[in-house]
């Protein structure tokens, strides 16, 4: 008995992608990383003419000539780059702090726990090395 796996199809709009998501696909296909099927597979894209209509709204090609474009960017077109580039790092710093938190967190959790476990069985876990031991094992590293 085979079992077929049911494919379903989810109809999105171009609401649904970032810009930011938009620019690293345009970037990709561009710099000849990826090709438009392999992102289509890869992410999921439905339409072929989507990431298309991408390359033709984002992209450095003269679809008219034919030929890459000479002139930079409009002034528009950076200004949306740049707020796309703020965007996901102010989402990269957002996270990178909540991972801060939990580590400071987890830090005085283990630090508690070290404390309890002292007074309860009596030893010390930490250790203490005094000055002098630390400075007669650097001179024996040193030596070898």
């Amino acid at each position: 008995m085979e079992k077929h796996e049911e494919t379903r199809y989810v109809k999105r709009t171009q609401k649904d992608y970032s810009m930011s998501f938009k620019l690293q696909i345009v970037q990709e296909i561009e710099r000849g990383i990826t090709t438009i099927s392999q992102v289509k597979k890869e992410y999921g894209i439905q339409s072929r003419a989507t990431i298309v209509q991408w390359l033709r709204k984002f992209g450095n090609f003269d679809w008219e000539n034919q030929t890459p474009f000479t002139m930079s960017k409009g002034p528009e077109q950076k200004i949306m780059e740049l707020e796309a580039k703020v965007k996901l790092l102010e989402k990269q710093k957002s996270f990178l702090e909540q991972q801060a938190f939990v580590a400071d967190k987890k830090a005085i959790i283990f630090d508690m726990m070290i404390d309890i476990a002292e007074k309860e069985y009596q030893i010390d876990i930490r250790k203490n090395s005094s000055p002098e031991q630390s400075t007669i094992l650097s001179k024996k590293s040193s030596k070898q």
